[in-house]
C-alpha cells in the first residue's frame, strides 16, 4: 500500500480507455491534487448558494464543508468517496422560519435537531442491517430519488444561471462537453475544471470586448451589468475567519424542519446506492454508517453557525465524468476547502465565477446525476411495464421535477424532492400492500411497451 494506505493505480500517471480509479487507490499526488481541486470547483456554486440564500457565512460554509468530508471519510473508513457540502433542503424551512421572525440561530438549532434524528436513525439502519432500505428503497425507489436530486436541480441551471449570460453558458456547456468526450488520460478527468476555467477566462474577454451585458444578474434583476464584478475581490482579506454563532433552539422551528429528515435519508441512501453502483462496490454495509456519519457532520456545522451538510450530487457527477472514485481526491478536497474557507479573498473570487459560466457547467453535471438514476434501474432491471413500478414513479418524478409544493399548514408545506420523494415511497408500498403487482406480470400501461411486443413476436414466430 502506497501513501496513506491507499494503493497506487498503475504508474500514477496512465489509464486506459473504460479504465478506473477505485476508492482505495489514487493517482500520483500531483493529480490527486488537481482532482481534489475539481471536487472543490464542482461544488462550490452550490456550496456557497445554500448559506447565502439562508442567511449564513458562505465562508464558514466551505470551512465546515471540510470538516465534515474529513468526518464523514473517517467514519466510513474510506469506503465511500463522497464530499459533504451544504444542503440545499433547508433554503425551503429557512423562509419559513424567518416568516416566524426566528434567526439565523433560530435555523441552525432546527437543522442541528434534524442532524441528531438522522443519525438515530442511521443508528437504527445499521443495527437492523441494509435489508431495511432494501425493504423501504428498492431500486426502483431508489432510482427515482437519484433522479429526482439530479433533475430537481434543472431549474438552478434555467432560470438562475443560464439567463445571466446565454451565449456564455452555450460556450462553456459545448467546451466542456467536447472536453469530456474528446481529451484523454488525466485532461479529460478535470474537464469539469477545463470548463469553468474557459468560461471565466471568455467572460472576462467578453467583458473587456463587448462591453457590459443586459440581462438577469445575479439577484435575477434585469439590467445592464458586468459579467464577472471583481468589487468584492477587491476589499476581502487574505486570511480571515469565518462568522461563527451559536444555535438556540424553538419547538415551532424544529417542527418546521423535521420532515426534510425524510429527504435526507432518501438522499444519502441514493447517494450511497449511486457511489455502489458506479464503483462496483456494494456498500450495504456502510448504509447506516454514512447516514450517521452525514447527521454527525450536520450536527458539528450547525453547532458553530455552518449549514447543515449532505452528500453531494455535484461530485457525483464529477466521479461519473472522471471515472476516478479515489477517497485521497476528497482527502484533498478537503484540505483545500478548509484552506479557502480561511480566505476570504478566494471566496470572493469564487463568488465572482459568472453564472453564465455556471449554467454551462450545471447543465452537464445535475443532468450526469439525474441519469445515474436511470442506470440504477436498468442495472436492475426494473420492469416499467409494471404498473406497481410505473404509477407511482411517474408521479412522483413530475411533482420533484416539478416543483409541486402541497401545503399542509400556514407553517408546513411539502415541495421538491421531499414531496416527490415522499409520493414515490409512500405510493410503491401503499400499491405493493393493496394488490399482488409486485409478484405478477401486468400488461403494460405504455403503448408500444415491451411487454406486448414480446407478446406479438413470440405469437409470430410460432
Amino acid at each position: 500500500m502506497a501513501g496513506f494506505g491507499w494503493k497506487l493505480h498503475g504508474d500514477g500517471k496512465h489509464l486506459r480507455p473504460g479504465e478506473v480509479v477505485k476508492p482505495g487507490e489514487r493517482l500520483s499526488w500531483g493529480r490527486t491534487a488537481g482532482l481534489g481541486a475539481q471536487h472543490v470547483v464542482s461544488m462550490i456554486g452550490a456550496c456557497f448558494v445554500a448559506p447565502i440564500l439562508m442567511g449564513l457565512d458562505p465562508n464558514l460554509a466551505l470551512m465546515a464543508s471540510g470538516v465534515s468530508t474529513v468526518l464523514f471519510l473517517l467514519m466510513t473508513r474510506g469506503r465511500v468517496p463522497s464530499y459533504l457540502g451544504s444542503s440545499l433542503s433547508f433554503v425551503g424551512v429557512s423562509a419559513v422560519i424567518g416568516s416566524q421572525g426566528g434567526d439565523a440561530g433560530t435555523l441552525t438549532g432546527a437543522m442541528l435537531v434534524v442532524g441528531a434524528a438522522l443519525a438515530a436513525c442511521g443508528v437504527v439502519i445499521q443495527a437492523l442491517g441494509a435489508r431495511v432500505i432494501h425493504a423501504v428503497l428498492p431500486p426502483v425507489v431508489t432510482g427515482a430519488v437519484v433522479m429526482l436530486i439530479g433533475f430537481n436541480l434543472a431549474p438552478v441551471t434555467a432560470k438562475v444561471y443560464w439567463p445571466q449570460d446565454q451565449w456564455a453558458a452555450l460556450a462553456t456547456m459545448l467546451f466542456t462537453g467536447l472536453a469530456l468526450v474528446v481529451l484523454r488520460g488525466f485532461w479529460s478527468r478535470i474537464a469539469i475544471f477545463l470548463g469553468l476555467v474557459f468560461g471565466y477566462a471568455l467572460s472576462w474577454v467578453l467583458d473587456r470586448t463587448a462591453g457590459k451585458i443586459h440581462s438577469a444578474d445575479g439577484s435575477g434583476k434585469v439590467t445592464d451589468h458586468w459579467r464577472i464584478d471583481f468589487s468584492g475581490v477587491a476589499h476581502a482579506d487574505w486570511i480571515g475567519a469565518p462568522t461563527f454563532h451559536a444555535p438556540n433552539f424553538s419547538l415551532s422551528a424544529i417542527l418546521v424542519a423535521l420532515p426534510v429528515l425524510v429527504a435526507l435519508i432518501a438522499e444519502n441512501a441514493g447517494h450511497v446506492k449511486a457511489v455502489g453502483e458506479m464503483t462496483g462496490d456494494p456498500l450495504d454495509d456502510k448504509m447506516g454508517i454514512a447516514i450517521i456519519a452525514d447527521g454527525s457532520a450536520t450536527m458539528l456545522s450547525t453547532a458553530v453557525g455552518g449549514p447543515a451538510t449532505t452528500t453531494y450530487a455535484e461530485n457525483i457527477g464529477v466521479m461519473a465524468a472522471t471515472r476516478v472514485y479515489s477517497t485521497a481526491a476528497y482527502w484533498a478536497a478537503a484540505c483545500f476547502a478548509l484552506l479557502f474557507g480561511l480566505c476570504p479573498k478566494f471566496g470572493a473570487v469564487v463568488a465572482a465565477i459568472p453564472g453564465g459560466v455556471l449554467g454551462g457547467i450545471t447543465v452537464i453535471l445535475y443532468g450526469m446525476i439525474g441519469l445515474l438514476g436511470a442506470q440504477i434501474w436498468v442495472r436492475n432491471k426494473v420492469d416499467f411495464a409494471q404498473p406497481l413500478n410505473l404509477v407511482p414513479v411517474a408521479a412522483g418524478v413530475v411533482i420533484g421535477i416539478g416543483g409541486v409544493s402541497l401545503k399542509v399548514s400556514d407553517n408546513f408545506e411539502l415541495s421538491g424532492i421531499a414531496l416527490g420523494t415522499l409520493i414515490v415511497l409512500t405510493g410503491y408500498h401503499a400499491l405493493r400492500w393493496l394488490s399482488r403487482a409486485a409478484s405478477r406480470r401486468e400488461p403494460s400501461l405504455l403503448d408500444g411497451g415491451t411487454t406486448g411486443y414480446d407478446e406479438a413476436a413470440r405469437k409470430g414466430a410460432s
